[in-house]
């Protein structure tokens, strides 16, 4: 079990290592297309017992309401996001998610390692979180040939007004699992999942 992980922990650091060059040209593409409006983040959070758990990172562009040419703000979900095509979920390069351990999200299992994120809003229907294994690319065109799955999210509206795209990953004490949450504007989007061992 223990060879197991580090083999998923070693391929992952493999994909990573292999990102520099992209990851620089797209640093100046970033800069030459945006001026570099949209901070970028990596968040991580170790999901369970922290010696033993599991680690889960996300790195991704935070764009904010407001328009960078204008200051004005834009109408996002509908509007910037379109309803019904899929979005890079973020800014720039294509919003990464590395797991060190599987996770179980209902019947859908996604196997350790790294994944480019992004989603398919619907303002009728489900919004879906999608996993693709072609990483390491700028956000757009959104490549949908490569997805591993497509998960519904569970909408929810917030109590305040949330101005830049924010990705949350949070432990879930009742479940001994995990939730991912995007947030902007004042609607929420969450991804329950469990790891498995």
């Amino acid at each position: 079990m223990h060879k197991l992980r580090l083999t998923h922990m070693i391929a992952a650091a493999a994909l990573l290592g292999a990102l520099p060059l992209s990851a620089q040209q797209n640093q100046q593409k970033r800069a030459a297309s945006t001026g570099g409006i949209s901070p970028h983040e990596t968040i991580s959070t170790v999901i369970g017992d922290r010696h033993t758990g599991n680690r889960i990172t996300i790195t991704y562009g935070r764009p904010y309401t407001k328009d960078p040419k204008t200051g004005e703000p834009r109408k996002i979900w509908g509007g910037l996001v379109k309803w019904d095509k899929a979005d890079r979920l973020g800014a720039d390069e294509a919003t990464l998610l590395i797991t060190q351990q599987p996770l179980s999200i209902g019947e859908t299992t996604i196997p350790a390692g790294a994944y480019t994120l992004y989603t398919i809003p619907s303002e009728k229907g489900p919004t879906q979180l999608a996993f693709s294994t072609n990483i390491g690319k700028w956000g757009v065109p959104v490549d949908e040939t490569h997805d591993l799955a497509r998960v519904d999210l569970t909408k929810s509206t917030l109590d305040k007004d949330v101005d830049q795209l924010t990705i949350a990953i949070e432990n879930d004490k009742a479940t001994g699992g995990g939730v991912i949450k995007i947030m902007w504007e004042t609607t929420q989007f969450s991804l329950p999942f469990t790891v498995k061992k």
